[in-house]
């Protein structure tokens, strides 16, 4: 007897007949999967979504995994947290019927502004919905790494790139070292994380979420 909610069971059978599709019945919906889709395409962290939507972010992330089913409340607060409606959270992303063809172009300067107390980004092809990566460009104001009232940690991996200037790299379960222009760093996100400015002028990175 399977333990996931009853509405969750009734909005799948709904949702395979009005697509009329034999395999629809059959596919289980990856919900999970759909809040993470959801979420990356709106270039929101695990952080943001939960302040957002109200639930915590551990149990966004159990969501995204698969490791629990959301009660009729968190799905409430999903659609109402994310600007979403209800079939849109349950209906199955379209299979690509070949080779992609989409593209975005972001001129320079011309990306979504998104500034924190420690960064200042700049959120890139922001018209692309559903990516596979979430790409931006971040101005390093931090010069301590006790302005972070904690550490930066979110699902996927992550691929940073030194711009300009120098920084210390921050990291969990590592001794902080110090990267220079054209220096670069791979690591799992959920690894805490952080950057420091130590050039005259704040660093400049790219970052690239996966």
């Amino acid at each position: 007897m399977s333990d996931e909610p009853h509405f969750l069971r009734e909005e799948k059978i709904e949702i395979a007949r009005a697509e009329g599709n034999a395999e629809a019945a059959v596919e289980p919906l990856q919900l999970g999967k759909r809040v993470r889709e959801i979420r990356l395409s709106q270039n929101l962290t695990l952080e943001e979504a939960s302040k957002r939507t109200g639930l915590a972010r551990s149990t966004l992330s159990k969501i995204e995994n698969e490791q629990i089913s959301p009660t009729f409340s968190a799905v409430n607060k999903l659609v109402k947290g994310l600007g979403i409606d209800m079939p849109q959270l349950f209906t199955q992303p379209k299979r690509s019927s070949g080779a992609g063809g989409r593209r975005d172009i972001t001129r320079s300067g011309t990306g979504t502004p998104h500034p924190t107390p420690t960064y200042e980004h700049e959120l890139l092809a922001t018209q692309l919905t559903s990516k596979k990566m979430v790409p931006f460009r971040t101005v390093v104001h931090a010069r301590s790494f006790d302005e972070y009232p904690e550490w930066v940690r979110h699902d996927g991996e992550e691929f940073l790139y030194v711009l300009r200037g120098s920084l210390l790299f921050y990291t969990e379960f590592y001794e902080p070292i110090e990267l220079f222009e054209g220096d670069s760093a791979y690591y799992d996100c959920e690894m805490g994380h952080a950057l420091v400015s130590t050039s005259e002028q704040d660093a400049e990175v790219i970052w690239v979420t996966a």
